[in-house]
């Protein structure tokens, strides 16, 4: 039976890891468009502001100031580079 633990520790850690993506990272409200993340400037031009909530697997929600949500995913960690990120952090 010994020949699965390392399956079976994979699998715990994977899903450790998808219940730890979940949580937020940091959350900031703001009018910049200079985020490294950026790729939608004009949600910030003129001064308006919006907010966005990072996740610990790199995903980036922005809410707007009349409540429409986008999703920035281009950095959003899957797989061995989540688990690997989850191990790193905890």
């Amino acid at each position: 039976m010994t020949q699965y633990d390392e399956r079976v520790e994979q699998q715990r850690l994977k899903i450790q890891a998808e219940d730890w993506a979940k949580g937020i990272k940091s959350l900031h409200a703001h009018s910049l468009s200079s985020m490294w993340y950026d790729s939608r400037p004009q949600d910030t031009e003129d001064g308006k502001r919006v907010i966005d909530k990072e996740y610990n697997n790199g995903l980036v929600e922005r809410t707007l100031s009349n409540g429409e949500t986008f999703l920035f995913t281009e950095y959003e960690l899957k797989g061995l580079d989540l688990i690997s990120a989850y191990t790193q952090n905890n």
